[in-house]
């Protein structure tokens, strides 16, 4: 693919969460030695322009014209670019053409997918195909669920240097984070029930922690979905909105990677509250209140400048051994989950898949890149990966 027009098109390059890839990549790489050579993609040529000049881009930088509807254009785009960075979504609704499409061309591709059902869906039609071409089909590279599926990697590779074993037992524990959920996660949230209500057995696999692991079947885990006190923090836990496909994806990367956190691991994720009556009423409101609150966004959309500068997160993870040893670790990242983070986590996984050529197949940011992509979003991403005493 060295010869190929483009190292990393961003494609979605005029809405909200593209224009904040784009941005990035301006001003990050621009003028640096191992900038890449990107394109904006996007429907509309006038809008692509309006974006390059809004976020300061050099004027020169190309512009292509591609749209989920056409599927030739999906096949132009891909076949011109390394890689293939996707913030349009419901991707069940627009991504599966571009996923056939890079698929096709041996084209890497990064998206912020959080639709379980569509995944496994892409995995079952596609991994074979993928394999062959080389293409490196690679999903939730957002805050779903980069901070979560590297997290656990990185807290086992301490738990395997200090006990030589993994550890069977990890707990994801949100302490803190400011900024709430995307446009386009609400908006793949509703498609996603409106899958299940037209076809009522896919409730069955996005209820499944392994519904990302075909042919695997591991323990059973916690559901997650009632409040509990956790005694390996000293807090009330309530449930956490992104659980359900982060879960699936640290699985996924485990099962990817033969097993080597254990096939007997469980592993379940939580929102930490505080301690005795007071943690507890919380976590029970938590637990019954709307996890996207009166949010009236839709994709496309997204907070201000401030607001994503203001937003952070601290998640811990807790692996825990039957005779009560524990290890901990923790990843902070330095601006709102749902936008600022998220976009520079999807370029830097782009940079990632350009530097670190792997084998093809339908992949997690963890099994992928693993160690190459916590040194990149250490680096250039605002992410900080800690072991905690």
């Amino acid at each position: 693919m060295a010869s190929r027009e483009f190292d990393i098109i961003v494609y979605g390059a005029t809405g909200f969460t593209g224009r904040l890839v784009a941005e990035y990549l301006t001003q990050h790489y621009g003028g640096r030695p191992d900038a890449p050579k990107w394109a904006m993609a996007g429907r509309s040529l006038d809008k692509l322009a309006e974006v390059r000049d809004l976020i300061g881009a050099p004027a020169d930088t190309p512009l292509v014209v591609a749209d989920a509807s056409d599927p030739a254009s999906l096949d132009a785009m891909a076949a011109s670019t390394q890689v293939v960075l996707t913030t349009v979504g419901p991707y069940q609704l627009y991504g599966s053409e571009l996923v056939a499409a890079c698929v096709k061309a041996g084209t890497a591709y990064a998206d912020l997918c959080g639709e379980p059902g569509w995944m496994r869906e892409m995995i079952d039609v596609h991994e074979g195909a993928a394999k062959a071409s080389g293409a490196r089909i690679t999903f939730s590279c957002g805050f779903d669920s980069i901070p979560f599926d590297l997290g656990v990697h990185f807290l086992q590779a301490e738990a395997v240097k200090r006990r030589g074993k993994p550890a069977p037992r990890v707990k994801g524990r949100v302490r803190k984070m400011a900024g709430g959920a995307s446009g386009g996660t609400i908006a793949s949230l509703t498609e996603t029930l409106k899958a299940v209500a037209k076809k009522p057995s896919l409730a069955l696999l996005l209820k499944s922690s392994f519904a990302l692991t075909p042919g695997f079947e591991g323990p059973s885990q916690p559901t997650g979905l009632f409040p509990e006190y956790d005694s390996a923090t000293g807090t009330w836990t309530a449930p956490f909105v992104m659980a359900p496909i982060n879960t699936k994806n640290v699985h996924r990367t485990n099962f990817l990677l033969g097993h080597p956190w254990g096939a007997d691991l469980v592993y379940d994720e939580m929102v930490m509250t505080t301690i005795g009556d007071a943690g507890k009423a919380m976590a029970e409101a938590m637990a019954k209140a709307n996890p996207f609150g009166e949010s009236k966004l839709k994709p496309g959309e997204g907070p201000s400048k401030e607001e994503r500068e203001n937003g952070f997160y601290d998640i811990l993870f807790i692996g825990e051994y039957p005779d009560g040893t524990t290890v901990r670790a923790s990843v902070q990242g330095d601006r709102d989950p749902g936008y600022g983070s998220t976009s520079k986590m999807l370029a830097e996984t782009g940079m990632a898949l350009l530097a670190n050529k792997g084998a093809g197949g339908v992949w997690t940011p963890g099994a992928l890149l693993g160690d190459a992509l916590i040194a990149r979003l250490t680096e250039h991403a605002g992410l900080t990966f800690r072991i905690e005493e």
